[in-house]
């Protein structure tokens, strides 16, 4: 929050400076002329003491899900849109959101709407969001669609939780079995290599090859340390500029055996999500086709619901593209299918989201449960390979001693 500095004189005729903290100047002279202080020169202070440094804007999941019940329940008892945000404004910990706040329940009360004055803020609120809010105030059901998006970002934030579970938990193993070899070869190893050259004794194919490795990477470590920062920095810049690139992984990604099933099934699970909310708080197919997709952020998702925003274009069902795409399963179009025909389209994309979001709570823990003694036998013969290449020699040492 912006500070500013003034000067003034109290009530007793006195001069007095300082600093005051307020969202605006006029909130600052307001809070000053309450404490008794007649200003005559003030101005937002530009002292990098009083600057604020925050790393990010975005809230986080859990937070927002938070806000959106709060702002549901302030609303339900009768508190005006103006005050509820103001009261969760002064309770907001994220000063970004803190100050956010602050701004949008300025410009509602000079005459603004709600999702106007947030859509500033994209940062901070999502599309759906907005949309949402929108058709809250026109409807008048502000209180029922903030506690339908609290359930929304709940679920959202639980189903990612999930998907981060399965793809940190192989990584961290993974970086373990590199750390334990690697401090091997790095500090056991070379004290053997010694030894074994001053008994200069023949020494086994394994453990050659395991001396070699290790004087290699004594001398070569920044080779390997390059190798893991250039390639994911590479990687990235043409990830985000190349369409093709972007493309391309995706679908490899789709087509992983587990991996791929797992993200697929997530993906599913999100966009009928929100295609859901959306579809059940009275927002237009097509414009929740085009919100769905920006909130999946999938290309192959987006290719295959262009194709379906352009059938419902020109009169066609929505089911028609998805049942031409691989990446939608016939449950999925055949109940959206039913859903076009009974016009109970958003109950249709709630079932099927319930049914993939629990599939995938599922799969993750089979996934646990089968990569883990999967990387413990990986750890176990890297380890076992590096202590066989030592006792080996050491055995035919002990004979040549007796």
């Amino acid at each position: 929050m912006p500070v500013f500095q003034y000067q003034g004189k109290s009530r007793n005729g006195k001069m007095k400076k300082g600093t005051v903290t307020a969202d605006t100047k006029q909130q600052a002279l307001r809070q000053l002329r309450d404490k008794g202080i007649n200003v005559r020169h003030i101005k937002q202070s530009s002292s990098l003491l009083h600057m604020e440094f925050q790393i990010g804007g975005k809230l986080k999941n859990q937070d927002f899900v938070v806000y959106c019940r709060q702002f549901a329940t302030l609303i339900r008892s009768g508190v005006s849109v103006v005050e509820s945000t103001t009261i969760l404004a002064e309770q907001a910990k994220n000063k970004s959101f803190k100050a956010a706040l602050h701004d949008v329940a300025t410009k509602v009360r000079s005459g603004q709407t709600f999702s106007e004055a947030a859509s500033k803020y994209k940062k901070i609120f999502p599309p759906l969001f907005i949309n949402m809010m929108r058709v809250g105030e026109a409807t008048g059901n502000l209180d029922e669609t903030l506690e339908d998006l609290a359930v929304y970002y709940e679920k959202q934030f639980k189903l990612k939780k999930s998907i981060q579970s399965a793809m940190i938990y192989p990584v961290i193993l993974l970086v373990l079995i590199l750390g334990v070899g690697g401090g091997l070869l790095l500090t056991i190893v070379p004290q053997f290599a010694d030894m074994f050259s001053d008994f200069g004794a023949e020494l086994p194919t394994l453990t050659l090859t395991v001396l070699a490795f290790s004087d290699w990477l004594q001398t070569s470590w920044w080779i390997i340390l390059i190798f893991f920062i250039l390639i994911p920095v590479s990687f990235k810049m043409a990830y985000d500029k190349i369409p093709q690139v972007k493309y391309t992984t995706m679908l490899i990604l789709f087509k992983i055996p587990i991996f791929g099933d797992l993200l697929q099934k997530s993906a599913i699970a999100q966009l009928t999500r929100t295609m859901a909310s959306l579809l059940k708080n009275s927002v237009s197919i097509l414009e929740a086709i085009t919100i769905a997709d920006r909130v999946v952020g999938n290309v192959l998702i987006t290719e295959v619901m262009q194709k379906a925003h352009n059938s419902l274009e020109i009169g066609q069902p929505l089911s028609g593209p998805l049942k031409e795409s691989w990446i939608f399963p016939p449950l999925v179009t055949q109940m959206v299918a039913i859903g076009e025909e009974t016009g109970s389209l958003d109950y249709m994309f709630d079932k099927v989201a319930d049914f993939y979001e629990d599939d995938v709570e599922r799969s993750v823990e089979t996934l646990k449960s089968m990569i883990e003694p999967m990387m413990i036998l990986v750890l176990a013969v890297v380890v076992g390979t590096i202590v066989m290449s030592i006792m080996l020699p050491m055995f035919s040492l002990f004979e040549q001693v007796g």
